[in-house]
């Protein structure tokens, strides 16, 4: 049994989404990453990405920005389901045992993984969350058939009044997505040094493209940008102009993203929400709703801290 910790920069196959490439992890979180790695005669059979952050003496395995899933990667095997599980679980568990110490782990899984027993033997916790996923780009004209009809009809009004088009660049779209955010009190939730270079790292592996839906006056409505590999696009980071909204932009802009996603990949994973009015508005596109799990870990320590965090935050609130 050879276990690695690995950290390669470039392109790899063994994978669940683009996601857990090391380019991908290199350009949000550079130098802040590396990944437990299981070798069997010469091949790679499991794979657990991670990123690692220090804080006041605690150390921390998350999740980087604008990063969906990481979670692990195994081989997988012919034979029985039992048979299956079983070689699950035993790389699961060789996985485990080789992440450095740590105080905290966060991190969600790909939605391809679902058997996260290993998991809780080990004292993670898990909590279900869920995407919405076009599961088959080929036939547009199905795609589209099974919108909810407030979608159709925004596409077919905004279709005369906008165009849609990729010309603009990453700081653009910024300004459009900084708006969205500032409506709600918030400033962006990821930092533009991370964008930028994710934005390039993307360009250079021909994976992402920009959408931005302009009226005749030059004003740019809703914004969306994709990124994917042959498995899957994703919806990464959109936005409106929020003096704009009831246009009905944002229908025709995921629309125009999900044609041009069906020329480059199989599927549309719009990313989820666990917030009610975007749930709402994914689940109208008629995609199919997936669970995927968000699993975490606690040190003693860290669960010291924590629930002494709790007391006095209870306390500051009386």
């Amino acid at each position: 049994m050879d276990v690695q910790h690995a950290k390669s920069h470039g392109v790899i196959a063994e994978v669940n989404s683009l996601f857990q490439q090391p380019w991908w992890l290199e350009a949000v979180a550079p130098g802040a990453w590396s990944a437990v790695e299981i070798w069997r005669g010469g091949a790679l059979q499991a794979r657990l990405p991670y990123v690692v952050e220090r804080r006041m003496g605690l150390t921390l395995l998350r999740q980087p920005p604008l990063t969906q899933v990481l979670g692990p990667w195994i081989r997988p095997l012919e034979g029985t389901y039992a048979t299956q599980l079983a070689h699950q679980t035993e790389l699961y568990m060789e996985l485990i045992e080789q992440l450095p110490a740590h105080d905290y782990f966060s991190q969600c899984f790909h939605y391809s993984v679902e058997n996260w027993l290993p998991f809780y033997w080990q004292g993670f916790q898990q909590t279900t969350c869920y995407t919405y996923v076009i599961d088959n780009l080929t036939h547009l004209d199905q795609v589209g058939a099974a919108f909810q009809k407030n979608i159709r009809y925004d596409i077919r009004k905004t279709r005369k009044q906008l165009r849609v088009h990729s010309a603009y660049d990453i700081d653009r779209f910024l300004q459009v997505a900084e708006r969205t955010f500032a409506r709600q009190g918030q400033p962006l939730p990821y930092s533009r040094a991370v964008v930028h270079r994710l934005d390039d790292a993307c360009k250079a592996q021909s994976a992402r493209q920009i959408f931005f839906a302009e009226d005749a006056s030059g004003r740019v409505h809703a914004v969306a940008y994709i990124v994917w590999d042959e498995r899957s696009a994703y919806y990464l980071m959109g936005g409106g102009d929020p003096e704009l909204r009831i246009s009905g932009a944002a229908s025709l802009v995921l629309w125009e993203a999900i044609q041009f996603a069906s020329q480059v990949s199989r599927h549309f994973d719009f990313e989820g929400s666990m917030i009610g009015p975007i749930e709402h508005f994914f689940r109208a596109f008629g995609a199919r709703q997936v669970p995927y799990c968000s699993v975490r870990r606690c040190s003693r320590r860290m669960r010291v801290l924590l629930a002494a965090r709790d007391i006095l935050q209870a306390v500051g609130g009386h």
